[in-house]
């Protein structure tokens, strides 16, 4: 295996058909999907060449905290149906890299067993859900844990239509129907795991609640039951009110929301269309950067979410003026190829591959990075 797309066929392959498309699928007809990450093609590096690049410093700051190489790990949700070490084995690798973690509101590991697992930098990100009450329930829990930051979904207001989610019928936490036992008849090392596995719950709201997470339902169900079409931006800060932590809002889409954030105090945003699994019609994060960061001047931190694959692209998101870039599909294709370790094997690749792309364009230090090293075919 030697990149993402490597990882993605073995993922492919070793995964039940419906874990896999609830993984790679998006919505509708999945234009934005192959967008995120071919929008990247149009921006060309422009080089300098002998220059000495025997030492290259990859290191930033992010939320006022050094940070080795300027990536995250996006939240993911129900990670443990890729493997059952699940959102575990993505704190540990992240922790050893060095990176946060935001720990997803529907994770399959609970706020407090994440904390246990990893010392790492970890964020909590929330939903602003209609149970306001289990909300700052999951905040305050967040808080005692030891979270350093919070990170806001505003773009799930309503759920976006995934019609592979739809073919197949797909529930959280999957249910062993006969589909699935037959689909796992082909893929019986994933199957083996998972029935010896302890159930797979909604980890942060089980017990919570009337509907609590702990058995099988339909994801656009409880999506449909738990998501507020009334969120708007009087809470940011409502959540300042009950966080005194750093607050990132993801799912800017566009300059207007990047000034109104900063406008509301936010420390920091994420340029992101849920990578394509939402509004198929969205912008592509990595076209917003240049605009919002010439908008907002530098006054708030700016993190691009979608469609990086390799090193180079994160690169090009620095220099287009993000702080960091966010990955997420990518590490669940190392998770579902062969566990933690092949999601450090991602992280790694990333960050080689950025050092590779600095030497090669002739840039020492990530701090040195301008919008001058890229031109738009």
């Amino acid at each position: 295996m030697a990149n993402i797309a490597d990882f993605r066929l073995i993922a492919k392959k070793r995964l039940p058909g419906g874990v896999f498309d609830y993984v790679d699928g998006a919505a509708e007809d999945e234009v934005i999907y192959r967008r995120n990450e071919s929008a990247f093609h149009q921006w060309e590096f422009m080089p300098s060449m002998l220059r000495d690049v025997g030492s290259i410093d990859t290191s930033t700051t992010l939320l006022g905290t050094p940070l080795p190489y300027p990536l995250i790990c996006a939240p993911t949700g129900f990670t443990r149906i890729v493997e059952p070490g699940g959102e575990l084995s993505v704190a540990r690798a992240a922790e050893a890299h060095h990176i946060p973690y935001p720990l997803s509101s529907v994770a399959t590991r609970s706020i407090e067993e994440v904390a246990a697992a990893s010392s790492g930098r970890k964020w909590f990100q929330v939903y602003v859900w209609k149970d306001r009450g289990l909300v700052k329930d999951l905040v305050d829990r967040a808080a005692s844990a030891g979270y350093e930051a919070l990170c806001i979904t505003v773009n799930l207001a309503v759920a976006g239509r995934r019609e592979r989610d739809v073919r197949r019928g797909m529930t959280m936490p999957p249910k062993l129907g006969i589909d699935t036992l037959l689909d796992g008849l082909r893929k019986s090392a994933w199957t083996w795991r998972f029935l010896r596995a302890d159930p797979i719950s909604f980890a942060n709201v089980a017990g919570t609640a009337e509907r609590d997470g702990s058995t099988a339902l339909s994801l656009s169900e409880f999506i449909g039951e738990q998501f507020d079409p009334s969120l708007s931006w009087s809470d940011p800060a409502r959540f300042r009110s009950m966080w005194n932590g750093p607050i990132v809002v993801k799912g800017i889409q566009s300059v207007d929301d990047a000034r109104r954030a900063l406008d509301h105090g936010v420390d920091a945003i994420a340029l992101s269309n849920h990578e394509g699994r939402q509004l198929d019609g969205a912008p592509t994060a990595i076209d917003l950067v240049a605009p919002v960061a010439d908008a907002v001047g530098g006054s708030i931190e700016i993190i691009c979410d979608g469609g990086i694959r390799r090193g180079l692209g994160i690169l090009k998101t620095v220099a287009l003026g993000a702080t960091a870039g966010m990955i997420g599909r990518p590490y669940l294709y190392g998770l579902g190829a062969a566990g933690e370790q092949d999601v450090d094997w991602v992280l790694n690749f990333f960050e080689d591959g950025l050092k590779r792309t600095m030497a090669l364009c002739g840039v020492t230090s990530i701090r040195d990075v301008t919008p001058e090293l890229l031109h738009k075919r």
